[in-house]
């Protein structure tokens, strides 16, 4: 699970020329480059052949999520949630446990996932062997701002603006935790709660901003490729024009989808212990917040939507024109004469029978986003707030829930 191999350029463009031209089409990988990746690489914790996920992940948790338990010992064994209790702290597990973790395991995932879309979009071919070079284009100058430093210290500066914000937060709270002794005088922030300012925090968040700046980049990257000329398909048995398998890329995203996910579900759990949490309101949370991770991947495959509605309308027009001259001749063959008739002769065409490819093309979908082709992606958004809701309200009501968003 912790190894992920490089490509290897040379077997894939061994077999077409288009590729040997544009290598970048087939070294796209979204979690390598940066400064933190450089970084890390220094640090002997990754190479560039293998990104080590699992080993990564248990040190950052055990960094972000281990220190300060070890440091608020041996108040931390305590698991009362009026004491502020560090094991009873939800925000604690779902940030620098479940999310930390997940998005450093989800770098991998990611990294196939994108990167086996971007080779078929090249292999089928979908984009154009004319097209290729441009693909190219995009491709390096997507690589060039996955490498950027200033996108990573912008992430970096916005994850200290955070800790500022959580520092100033804590000299305001009215009761004492594991991260603050609430005290006549002030309240003074515990080494725990340092650490949490100072690493875990700005880590979640560094990381978090991180994959999404990737992601961004990734979608630019779709909507451009949507301009470039497409070879689709009306008749394609997947139904989108032979474009199905790039509608299933959300799903490489499921495990930073989760983390996310978890984040907030926390979040909502803290403020629904100071409110009665009712299934109308938790199923309002639940689909707003599918509804935000669905547009965020929505948004680059949209692009694909108006040339499949070209390719639709004009396929339709052709091939409505066809079935017009074939079952007028077949009609001309069957009683003598077309009802119809036209005092011009109209000649017998050896034309096909266009009928299954005018009926597969009139299911043609111009939408790449579907509930089937999202199932696991909307199933790691929704299970976080599952778990919240399941622990006060009764557990039938919230899976009728959860069933529901899932079906839609």
């Amino acid at each position: 699970m912790n190894e992920t191999a490089a490509p290897a350029p040379a077997k894939v463009a061994a077999g077409d020329p288009s590729l040997r031209a544009a290598p970048d089409l087939v070294e796209f990988l979204a979690s390598h480059g940066g400064p933190f990746f450089d970084l890390q690489e220094q640090l002997g914790l990754l190479r560039r052949n293998a990104l080590h996920v699992g080993s990564r992940a248990a040190l950052f948790v055990a960094l972000a999520w281990g220190v300060p338990f070890l440091l608020g010992l041996p108040r931390s064994l305590s698991l009362e949630r009026g004491q502020g209790a560090y094991l009873a702290d939800l925000g604690v597990w779902a940030k620098f446990f479940i999310g930390i973790g997940a998005f450093i395991l989800a770098e991998q995932q990611v990294e196939k996932g994108l990167k086996a879309k971007l080779s078929q979009l090249v292999r089928a071919p979908i984009v154009a062997p004319t097209s290729i070079p441009v693909a190219a284009a995009i491709v390096s100058s997507a690589l060039r701002q996955r490498d950027s430093r200033g996108a990573e210290f912008i992430c970096l500066a916005l994850a200290v603006f955070a800790s500022i914000l959580s520092y100033l937060n804590l000299h305001t709270v009215g009761a004492s935790s594991w991260a603050v002794e609430h005290l006549l005088e002030g309240n003074r922030i515990t080494l725990a709660g340092w650490w949490s300012i100072c690493f875990s925090l700005p880590l979640f968040v560094f990381l978090f901003l991180r994959g999404v700046w990737r992601h961004f980049l990734w979608a630019r990257m779709l909507r451009k490729f949507a301009k470039l000329e497409l070879r689709l398909v009306a008749t394609h048995p997947d139904g989108n024009g032979g474009l199905a398998f790039l509608g299933q890329y959300p799903n490489a995203y499921a495990i930073f989808v989760f983390g996310m996910s978890c984040a907030v579900a926390a979040a909502v759990a803290k403020y629904s212990f100071h409110e009665d949490l009712s299934a109308t309101t938790l199923s309002m949370v639940m689909s707003g917040w599918l509804s935000i991770v669905i547009s965020l991947f929505a948004y680059p495959l949209s692009a694909f939507t108006p040339p499949l509605h070209q390719l639709k309308e004009q396929g339709l027009s052709l091939l409505g024109a066809q079935a017009t001259q074939f079952y007028r001749s077949a009609e001309r063959k069957a009683i003598g004469r077309n009802v119809f008739s036209d005092p011009m002769p109209e000649p017998d065409t050896e034309l096909s029978d266009p009928g299954k490819h005018y009926e597969a093309m009139s299911k043609l979908s111009t939408i790449l986003v579907s509930r089937t082709a999202v199932a696991p992606v909307a199933a790691a958004a929704l299970i976080p707030f599952a778990v919240v809701g399941a622990t006060m309200l009764p557990y039938k009501e919230v899976l009728s829930i959860l069933k529901k968003l899932l079906l839609l």
